[in-house]
């Protein structure tokens, strides 16, 4: 006997509803992305306001640190307002040809922030060794003071990201801009600070490289994790062994076959699988056990069960790979 739990289950164990703005994720969720939101928002008021100020002073100053700052600033600006519009559209309810909703724009957003990451700082490093073998003369004075300002200000916009939900990639990706835009005023500042003491002009497009190279470390990350999750990766901290051996001792259940795990974004884990069971047994019994098991163990409140009185009645992958692997 096949039962397609689909509609069944999800309707009156765990109240799930995909006609409600897709919350059934955690019970805070919908908290915790309002606050995401308004951090984000916040940060991208204050990153655009003083970019003009670090573009003006950049080129007064001759400082291809400032203005390497200024121009990743511009694309922070632009990434904030990025990731603020996925939170915004993530707020939409699901439709028919989106039945998932808009959340997994958050995680889009991510990936070409990361993207922008990547082009900044390898335009950076391009910059800064045509200004090693060209030095320019930097108004040291000038650089000094707007480095320290844009500082202060990076220092303001990561604290008020960082205090946010750093499980959230989109937001992740925001702050990793952010820790690059204070790695950039940090090395103008040393740069100005050198300049300043020695008239080594050659400082300036070092400290930047220096920058470039851990703007670049973390654009890679946030690129990986967003494209493990775009291609439907199994999200980080859940193993797939650990679920099909446990379901599989659930009272009842014969065997465990095409299991499927990916995230609508990293924090959102969803499940479908079959479930091979006793032909004495009671299926919403069996049900229940094994919906609490992957709520209470695993964490995962989003699942899909299919009961089977017989192995691969419906096709699909009965070949366990995924558990043995």
């Amino acid at each position: 006997m096949a039962h397609d739990h689909a509609s069944h289950h999800h309707g009156h164990s765990h109240g799930h509803d995909h006609g409600h703005d897709h919350d059934h994720d955690h019970h805070h969720a919908p908290t915790v992305t309002a606050d995401s939101e308004r951090r984000v928002m916040l940060a991208m008021l204050l990153t655009g306001g003083f970019m003009l100020a670090e573009v003006i002073g950049g080129w007064m100053a001759g400082s291809l640190a400032l203005l390497a700052d200024a121009g990743h600033m511009v694309s922070d600006t632009a990434s904030l307002a990025l990731a603020w519009f996925a939170f915004r559209l993530g707020h939409r309810a699901p439709d028919r040809r989106r039945t998932f909703g808009y959340q997994r724009f958050q995680v889009l957003a991510a990936f070409v922030n990361g993207l922008a990451l990547l082009a900044i700082g390898v335009g950076i490093v391009i910059a800064a060794i045509k200004r090693l073998y060209a030095p320019v003369e930097v108004m040291a004075g000038t650089m000094m003071v707007i480095a320290v300002i844009g500082l202060v200000v990076n220092i303001g916009v990561f604290v008020i990201l960082h205090q946010g939900d750093q499980d959230n990639i989109n937001l992740r990706g925001a702050v990793l801009h952010v820790i690059g835009d204070l790695l950039g005023s940090v090395a103008a500042i040393v740069a100005s600070l050198v300049i300043m003491a020695t008239g080594w002009n050659v400082a300036d497009p070092l400290l930047s490289m220096l920058a470039a190279v851990l703007i670049l470390r973390g654009a890679w990350k946030i690129i990986r994790r967003s494209a493990h999750t775009l291609l439907e990766g199994t999200p980080d901290g859940v193993e797939i062994a650990e679920i099909h051996e446990a379901l599989a001792s659930v009272e009842g259940v014969r065997d465990v076959h095409d299991l499927h795990l990916w995230g609508l974004t990293p924090q959102d884990p969803l499940l479908s699988l079959h479930l091979v069971v006793d032909a004495a047994s009671d299926n919403d019994r069996v049900l229940e056990r094994a919906y609490a098991l992957l709520h209470e163990r695993f964490g995962i409140t989003h699942a899909t069960l299919q009961i089977e009185g017989e192995a691969c009645l419906t096709g699909g992958d009965c070949s366990d790979a995924t558990a043995r692997s």
